[in-house]
Parts: structure tokens; sequence; C-alpha cells
């Protein structure tokens, strides 16, 4: 992106809240965010986020900074969430390097494991407010109108591209996820193999923590254990590999999950595979993650009593 296409407003706020002005542009993501990796003019190579105004934005950057002031590996924060027009906008260090772990076998399955755990773990210290809503995604418990949260770009097109068995296992796994008085925690909703850059056999950097929730641990563990292979188009893992990522993370938390929860984690991983496998259908994407949704629903099922 030539930097002269960037919104007028950039420049103005890199002088204002990092002291340099933006020299080179080093890359651009556009998906829920805007992610901006700009060169200053004094050699300094920083990140620019922008997101939809959200209450929810300010508790997940200031937990991002406590973590990364704890030593756990991601960017750190270089400004608080400041306010501009619709947008969300915050500044943080760039941390390039390091690559993708591909695959969804049980070995990966518990080096994700691991990690996952440690994030957990460290962010069951982190003091902030709620961020809330939660994405929507794991937004299981929201209180709109019908099955799903109300997100308009999806709302307005066309529900019947969308195939009843998603809507079927979305409506199970909601309820068994809704039945479940289990006390939240903040964790990581979108813990993908995208988001994720490792050093041989340890992780570099973990991203994206604009994805920050307050739901149930087990819950968030179930999402994760799906969704922990998406590296691209959203899937869903093999069950095995589910196993193994959910029986690993309780022995590196050195504690085992109550049958109850063992059922809300698969619960979880069935709504957030649901929910993606329906945006996709709409949107007229790539159908591979309803394809492992179809096979696994009714094992997934089973093992959540939904």
């Amino acid at each position: 992106m030539p930097l002269d296409e960037l919104p007028a407003w950039w420049p103005a706020w890199c002088l204002d809240h990092l002291a340099g002005e933006p020299a080179d542009v080093l890359f651009r993501s556009d998906q829920v965010s805007i992610v901006l990796g700009l060169r200053l003019t004094d050699g300094r190579e920083v990140v620019i986020k922008a997101r939809p105004d959200e209450d929810r934005a300010a508790s997940c950057v200031a937990a991002q900074a406590q973590m990364a002031e704890r030593g756990f590996p991601c960017a750190r924060p270089l400004t608080p969430v400041v306010s501009i027009g619709a947008l969300a906008v915050h500044a943080e260090e760039y941390r390039p390097g390091g690559e993708p772990l591909h695959g969804d076998s049980s070995a990966i399955a518990t080096r994700c494991a691991e990690v996952f755990a440690r994030l957990m773990a460290e962010l069951a210290a982190v003091a902030v407010a709620p961020p809330l809503p939660n994405p929507p995604w794991v937004r299981w418990d929201h209180t709109d109108p019908g099955l799903w949260p109300a997100i308009d770009f999806l709302d307005r097109r066309d529900q019947a591209v969308v195939p009843a068995h998603i809507v079927d296992t979305a409506e199970r796994a909601r309820r068994k996820l809704l039945s479940a008085a289990l006390p939240c925690m903040l964790g990581h909703a979108d813990f993908e193999a995208q988001n994720l850059r490792w050093d041989g056999p340890q992780v570099r950097t973990v991203h994206d923590w604009d994805s920050l929730a307050w739901q149930p641990e087990a819950a968030l563990v179930g999402a994760a254990s799906g969704s922990f292979a998406s590296d691209g188009p959203p899937t869903l893992a093999p069950i095995e590999s589910s196993e193994t990522f959910l029986a690993a993370y309780q022995d590196f938390r050195g504690r085992s999950f109550t049958a109850v929860e063992l059922e809300v984690a698969w619960a979880a991983s069935l709504w957030m595979a649901a929910y993606n496998a329906r945006e996709m259908a709409l949107c007229g994407y790539s159908a591979v993650g309803a394809d492992a949704l179809r096979s696994q629903a009714a094992e997934r099922l089973r093992l959540a009593n939904a």
C-alpha cells in the first residue's frame, strides 16, 4: 500500500501518539480490524490497529499490556486505545519472525495445548474489566432474538443457504452451554494456527489480543481444541486431536475438568465451528469447515451430552 494512500488522520495520529510520522508501509491486513505495519521516520517499526469502537477494546489492550509485562510472548502495546470517529485505535510493537505451525496431529495439539495452558494461567492473574460483549464466535450467551448473535452483514443475507445440520448443531450446543452454571474467566477466543508464530519448538508470538473473551475456562479450552489447527479458512480439528488437546491442557494446568466441564468443552468446540461454518456459507466461501462439522457433529454432540 503506498504511503500516500493512508487515511488522512493516520500520519497526524502517529505524530501525536508515537512522536513520529510514517515513512513506509510494511503491510496492511483488513479483516475484523485494520492492521497496518509502519516504519516511522526515526526508523521504528510499529503496528497500528483500528477496529469498530467498542467498550471491550480498552480491556483487551490493557490485558495485552499486562501479559507483555509478565513476559508472555506477545506484542507490547505502545499506546492506550484512542477513539477516532467510529474507530478504536492503538499502536503496538512490531514482532516479525517465526513461522506458523501447520497440521492437526495429536503431537501438534499437545504443543498448542501447552501454550494455551500457559496463556490461561497468566491471564488468571490479569486484572481488567471483562471485555464484553464477547467476540461473536463465542457469544452463545447473547440476548439477541434467535439462535445467532445479531451481526448485520450476516443477518441481511439469505439464511436459506445455511445447511440445516449447522443450525441444528448450533442449537444443541448452545442449549448445553447455557445450561452450565460455570464461572467465567478471561481467555483467548481465537487460538488458531494463523495467530501463532513459532521458533522451532518454542512459541515466539501469540497474536490477536482483540479476541479476548469472558467465558468459562472449559468453554474457552474447548473452543481452542477445535480451532487450533485453522490456518486460513476456519475448520475443525479431528476429534482425536481435540481429545489430546483437552487432556494435555488439564495435565499442564494440573487440574482435571469435571464431567460437566468436559461436556461444556465439547459443546463450545461445536458452537464455534457452527458459527464459522454459517458465516462461510453466507459469504460463499470454502465449505471445508462445514464438511468437518458434518462428519464430526454426532460424536461431538454425544461427548457434549447435547
